[in-house]
């Protein structure tokens, strides 16, 4: 297989070299299951599992691969399975803080150049949620690109792309319909040949639809949603790499309820640079835009320049950082710790077996 055509390039092939002279060989990792992963080589697609050094020095979920992610593999004997050494460095990553954890990132998608930002355009219509995915998706280091789905069920369709507009300037908006195909052609650029794309969105925006569409075929499972709220149930339940006829790889991602930030610090300059260009108008470097004088946010604010909600939304979010960054250091402090923990128990095991 042309591995270059699932998007390896020189920033990959230069961070193998050293496994390279090992005898290595690099793969994708297209899908994840519960123990196992399936990459794409030059030889084809292998299940692949962790190497045991692998898995020994894995601390975080973070450590793990993730679909999307560059690997180092050692193809079995049988050359059949492979086994992963190592993960490659990440060109982008698309994070979130993992649900029901205290403090653990959880990775979305690797290694995506174009993260298509799928909203309904029925109840699921949600500015404030758009900016929070615009934040996570400035961070992941892709290129944002939002996608207004269900325009066919949409009376005001201009309305709603300049509201977007609004909060998310020099983002490219484009308004679809995945059940009547309206407006699709516009997305095909976005994958061209060796270019990944991945959508996100909550459940019952129509994602598996969209991709469905852009693949073909029927390759996704979808669901309807409930007419009185809107709300989707979880259709696709994992992630996973196609090959669209474009030559370009689309992702499809599991429904996403909660959606709370990981390490967004410099992803907030890209989702609110309005904001911030006020921001560095405060007469007060440390302002937190609420009473100070002298502060030009609130000037903006009550000139009509910036929405209320748009504000209070970007102080929530300001505070979720602030109280991850306090959460982040203790906790890589215990994982750490944790580590050195495991290490000392293998000694001690090592030396009773001598």
């Amino acid at each position: 297989m042309n591995l270059e055509a699932f998007g390896w390039d020189s920033f990959f092939q230069r961070a193998f070299a050293p496994y390279e002279r090992e005898g290595r060989e690099p793969a994708r990792v297209i899908l994840e299951h519960k123990n196992l992963y399936r990459v794409v080589t030059r030889d084809g697609e292998r299940l692949a599992n962790l190497a045991g050094k692998f898995a020994w020095n894995a601390v975080r979920r973070e450590d793990y691969p993730a679909v999307g992610d560059w690997v180092v593999i050692q193809v079995q004997p049988e050359g059949q399975r492979a086994v992963i050494h190592a993960v490659l460095p990440r060109r982008s990553k698309f994070s979130r803080k993992a649900a029901w954890t205290t403090m653990d990132e959880q990775i979305v998608a690797a290694n995506v150049d174009t993260v298509l930002l799928v909203c309904g355009l029925d109840h699921n219509f949600n500015l404030r949620r758009m900016e929070r995915y615009l934040v996570l998706a400035w961070e992941s280091g892709a290129t944002p690109v939002i996608v207004l789905n269900k325009a066919d069920l949409c009376p005001d369709v201009a309305q709603k792309v300049q509201e977007t507009e609004a909060v998310a300037a020099g983002v490219p908006i484009h308004a679809v319909s995945a059940e009547t195909g309206d407006g699709l052609n516009r997305l095909i650029p976005y994958l061209a040949p060796g270019k990944t794309v991945a959508l996100l969105g909550l459940s019952g925006v129509g994602k598996s639809t969209l991709v469905n569409r852009l693949l073909g075929g029927d390759v996704q499972a979808v669901q309807s949603v409930r007419e009185k709220d809107g709300r989707g149930r979880h259709t696709t339940t994992h992630r996973e790499l196609f090959v669209t006829p474009y030559g370009g790889l689309i992702m499809d991602t599991p429904g996403m309820r909660e959606l709370q930030l990981w390490d967004v610090s410099d992803g907030f300059t890209g989702a609110f640079a309005d904001i911030e260009e006020w921001a560095a108008q405060c007469r007060f470097r440390d302002c937190r835009h609420d009473s100070e004088p002298g502060c030009a946010v609130r000037a903006a604010v009550e000139a009509g320049e910036l929405a209320p909600a748009r504000l209070a939304n970007y102080r929530k979010l300001l505070r979720e950082q602030a109280y991850l960054e306090r959460k982040i250091d203790p906790q890589a402090m215990r994982d750490e710790k944790e580590k050195r923990k495991k290490i000392h128990r293998e000694l001690r095991r090592s030396s009773k077996r001598r």
